[in-house]
Parts: C-alpha cells; structure tokens; sequence
C-alpha cells in the first residue's frame, strides 16, 4: 500500500511539474515589446507622426529607474517617454522628412530585474524592423451605412481623384467624383438583404471604405409595356417603394434596343417617390427596357417601335 500511494503522489508532482513548466513556456512567449504603430499613417501638415509601442517585461521584478526604451529610425536612437494612455506604452513623435513616404524602425528596451534570490541582471530586448507608410489618400467614413439600390452615398476623406472608381465587393458602381476629399457614388443593382465591401480602386491600388448593407426596394412602371411609332413620344411612370433622399435616387434602366428608343436617365427626385419620364421611338425594333435589383430580380418592360 505504501508503495502504491508513493507511486501515486510521484505521478502527481510529475503532472504538477509539467503543468507548470508548459504555463511557463507559454507566458514567454508574449512579446516583451508589442508595436502600437498602425501600418497606415494618415499625411498630417504637420508632418509629424506618433509612434508608440507597449512594454510588458516577462521578469517578476524590474529595477525602479532601470528602464530605457528607444526607437531607432534610419539609423539614428531617439528616447521613448511614457504615454498618458498607460504605464506600460511609450511614444515618440517623429517628425518626417518633406516627400518622405515610409518609415522603417525598430525598438529597442534596456532594463534591469531582480530574480526570487536578489540577483540583478541587465536585460535587452528589441522588436523585428517595422514599416508605416504616410498615406495622402484614406478614408474618413462613409456617409451611411445602408440604403437601398440606386441611392446615391458619398465618401469622405483625402487625397481622392477623378481617377477612382467605386464597386461593391466586385460590383461596379457609377462614381462621382466630387473633390480631393469626397467621393459619390449610386448603389449598383446587387442583391438586396446583404452587406458588402464599398472598394476605391485607382492606379496605386484598392482602399476599403467600409460595409454597406443594400436593403430591400421595389419599382412600378406603368404602363407596362411601350408600343411606339418612329417619332412618337409617350410617358412613363416610376413609382419607387423609397422616398428619395437629398440626393435623388437613379433608376438605372437598360435596353437590349438601343436604337430603337430615346429618353433621358431616370432619377427620382429629393422628397419624392415617383418620376415621369418621356420615352420617343427613334428606330424600327422590338425589344424590352431593363431594371434590375428591385423585389425578385429582374423587371422588364416591354417596347415595339414601328415605322
């Protein structure tokens, strides 16, 4: 019996010592040097940038006073100061030179602990070289989060150009350039009940504005079909189940007849759910007009033009 229970509590201070032993592994691997810097530093006229990382030594006992962080960049060591946001993160402010478009760094933390018996012993530790770009061109916010197909949504941010072009996840979007530092565009027709990734794509590459949710609308076009003579001219109604915003909401209607027909960019006007729109045979054909993105696809209207 003696044997058996001296077998047991081996096994048992075994397990204990391994437990431990893993527990203690794992704690080191957490950085004792954690980077803050964002990989994106918005351009700033001052052209100074914050650059900021947390210090979390693994030793139980740091020496008061012993502490020295400092960043080098390009070469040259600057000190690290203590942040207001917390003990544990230091800051330097940088102040980059005219046109420069990345900085490269590394930091470097210089302390002394104690260990359980009062021995001291000098540490450093240091992170891998970081990069941060300047960025001239980012995105503040859109200006809403959801609407539905047709509404028109404006960017705001910097460093925008006529250039851009706006989709939703791979859907294009009609784009309106505005200014360096705001952008439009209408929602495309995808389908509705969904979110998706607002993209601004331009030579230098692809910026995530944000998440836009397409929510559910629908359209009644009366009359629902076209029969129309060279030359005649006749009316035909939108009636959109959204109230059109400042902005005006675009209907976006297509043909497969191009030839045949004439009439001018349908768009429900600010305040309003309906619009009138005067549709004039140009060409002999027969075909339909299109509208796609409302209730459950696809709507077609329709349209023959006779001599």
């Amino acid at each position: 019996m003696q044997n058996t229970r001296f077998s047991h509590a081996s096994r048992i201070l075994r397990a204990a010592s391994a437990i431990l032993g893993l527990s203690l592994l794992v704690g080191c691997t957490t950085p004792v040097l954690t980077t803050l810097t964002p990989d994106l530093l918005p351009e700033n006229p001052s052209q100074l940038y914050t650059l900021s990382v947390r210090f979390a030594p693994h030793a139980a006992i740091v020496v008061p006073g012993s502490v020295s962080i400092q960043i080098v960049i390009d070469g040259q060591p600057h000190p690290m100061t203590k942040s207001p946001a917390g003990t544990d993160i230091y800051t330097y402010d940088h102040r980059a030179a005219a046109g420069q478009a990345e900085l490269s760094y590394y930091i470097l933390a210089t302390y002394s602990s104690r260990d359980q018996r009062g021995a001291v012993m000098k540490r450093d530790e240091y992170t891998t070289l970081q990069h941060a770009k300047i960025s001239g061109r980012y995105v503040f916010s859109l200006e809403t989060g959801r609407g539905p197909v047709g509404a028109r949504i404006g960017i705001l941010g910097r460093g925008f150009t006529p250039q851009d072009q706006i989709s939703l996840d791979n859907a294009p979007a009609r784009t309106i350039p505005e200014s360096s530092t705001a952008l439009g565009f209408y929602v495309p027709a995808v389908p509705a009940s969904r979110s998706y990734q607002v993209k601004i794509t331009n030579a230098t590459g692809t910026t995530v504005a944000g998440t836009f949710t397409v929510d559910t609308s629908n359209v009644t076009i009366t009359p629902a079909a076209l029969d129309l003579r060279v030359g005649e001219t006749q009316t035909l109604t939108f009636i959109h189940s959204v109230v059109a915003t400042a902005a005006g909401t675009l209907i976006d209607v297509m043909t497969d007849v191009p030839d045949s027909v004439i009439m001018p960019e349908v768009i429900v006007p600010a305040g309003s759910d309906s619009v009138r729109v005067q549709v004039r045979g140009r060409a002999p054909g027969t075909g339909s007009l299109f509208l796609k993105g409302y209730g459950t696809g696809e709507i077609a209207i329709p349209i023959r033009v006779t001599p």
